[in-house]
């Protein structure tokens, strides 16, 4: 089995999931960003960041690529407010802890393809999206965009590798996807009380998780500190690469980290879900962040040479990676 043909069908509602994609990802810089202008304020708190970069691994120096990008240029949240909104809407109505639970079962019994990771990022390739106005390059191009502001950086070569594959879970959308909402969107825990963290909350009116008195508790199905590991997390692509990469990968933990939660922003920008953080999640946590600007703000990047890329992305690749995964 290797890589099934994608149909003209499958391009059309991957590229209508693509602009639902850019439009989230738009939102979240705009409160990344007035996250970070508050955070501002405090000298405090900028005196105890500057000693936790300093006291932090490679991995975790703050990004430079970004320093000089005027990030206004981005599109403005009210521009995709409707169609963001609308999104949300139908992805909090249905990722209830009964879907969550049958759609890992069926995704872990099923094997859909068999492909290399560049094989998988050319047929990822096939979603342009002509419509989105902060970029016209395709998805190998952001993907490489990623990586390459990692590397210049300075990161490390399993960085670089993460960043150069860390959107291509997006393949479930020829993998038999229902639509937008399993697959792309920012992440919640299911299986307990909703975050009022979580970007537009009263949506979950319409979940009937939210009638369930046993699952609506602070810590619900869980036990306090388990471990966010152990928690289920809304499904979508990061979910499904994050399961890839951590049985067909020799990538490091902190790596799979900042695949699985880098879309979790109630947890990593608005502190949500802390009572159940356990060992090691604080180092998750600053992998996460360290990762973060790279995915956000790399698409303004001039469009990188891919033929020239390939060979030094090939080699990165084949050092973590077998030459054939099971998607």
């Amino acid at each position: 089995m290797h890589a099934p043909e994608v149909t003209e069908c499958m391009k059309h509602n991957a590229k209508a999931l693509d602009v639902v994609s850019d439009e989230v990802d738009e939102v979240n810089v705009l409160k990344l960003k007035a996250t970070a202008a508050a955070a501002n304020t405090s000298q405090a708190k900028a005196e105890a960041d500057a000693a936790a970069v300093a006291a932090a691994l490679a991995f975790d120096q703050q990004s430079k690529f970004d320093a000089g990008k005027d990030k206004a240029n981005f599109r403005q949240y009210e521009e995709a407010c409707d169609r963001v909104k609308e999104f949300y809407a139908e992805q909090h109505r249905k990722q209830t802890l009964e879907y969550n639970t049958r759609i890992r079962n069926e995704f872990k019994n099923t094997v859909r393809a068999r492909m290399s990771i560049w094989e998988a990022m050319e047929m990822l390739n096939t979603l342009i999206d002509e419509s989105d106005p902060d970029t016209s390059v395709g998805q190998i191009e952001h993907l490489l965009q990623t990586a390459e502001a990692i590397r210049r950086d300075g990161k490390p070569d399993w960085m670089q590798v993460t960043g150069l594959i860390h959107d291509l879970g997006k393949l479930l959308c020829f993998f038999g996807a229902d639509g937008q909402w399993d697959v792309v969107g920012d992440t919640f825990v299911v299986g307990c009380k909703f975050s009022d963290k979580i970007i537009y909350p009263e949506t979950f009116k319409m979940n009937p998780d939210s009638y369930d008195e046993k699952i609506m508790t602070e810590n619900g199905i869980y036990e306090p500190g388990c471990g966010l590991d152990n928690v289920m997390l809304s499904w979508g692509h990061d979910e499904y690469l994050a399961d890839i990469c951590s049985r067909q990968s020799s990538l490091p933990k902190e790596a799979i980290s900042m695949i699985r939660y880098h879309s979790f922003y109630p947890w990593h920008r608005e502190g949500a879900y802390r009572h159940l953080m356990g060992e090691g999640d604080e180092v998750q946590l600053r992998a996460v962040k360290a990762f973060n600007p790279y995915d956000l703000y790399s698409k303004s990047d001039d469009p990188p040479k891919i033929e020239e890329l390939k060979p030094y992305y090939l080699n990165l690749i084949n050092k973590f990676f077998p030459e054939e995964i099971e998607w």
